[in-house]
């Protein structure tokens, strides 16, 4: 796209559109949100990046390597955190009855391991998403 008022626009409001998204992941177990939901607005932060100032240049903010890094790495830790339960002798991703401490109620990082585990989930939809958007641009 060729047009300046986009690409302003679109380098004012990027920040926060990736801060939002990362906030709805984080908080995910304690309110509305999380992995899918955050995961795609982040995700969308880097469409319109893409669509403002072409597949080059996003590319550069993200590249297919990258990105395929993080979907690979994201379930990976996913099955990690996973198996964490297993190996402590219960079931897989079980959380309070493995003994992970589960803090106090509305405390960001008190859930044992819930909020790492909806930070990968989140990390893989997002990088899947932009690879998805990249891919079909690349086919034309």
């Amino acid at each position: 796209m060729d047009d300046l008022f986009v690409r302003v626009i679109t380098k004012m409001i990027l920040p926060f559109i990736q801060l939002y998204g990362l906030y709805v992941i984080i908080h995910g177990h304690l309110s509305p949100g999380g992995a899918f939901s955050g995961g795609a607005i982040y995700a969308s932060s880097l469409v319109l990046y893409t669509l403002a100032f072409g597949l080059e240049k996003g590319q550069k903010r993200l590249s297919h390597d990258t990105s395929a890094r993080f979907e690979s790495g994201g379930i990976l830790l996913f099955i990690a955190f996973g198996l964490a339960g297993i190996f402590m002798g219960q079931s897989f991703l079980t959380n309070k009855a493995a003994g992970f401490p589960m803090g106090e109620l509305g405390k960001v990082m008190s859930a044992g391991l819930i909020p790492f585990v909806t930070f990968v989930l989140g990390l893989k939809v997002m990088s899947t998403v932009v690879t998805l958007f990249h891919t079909m641009l690349e086919e034309e």
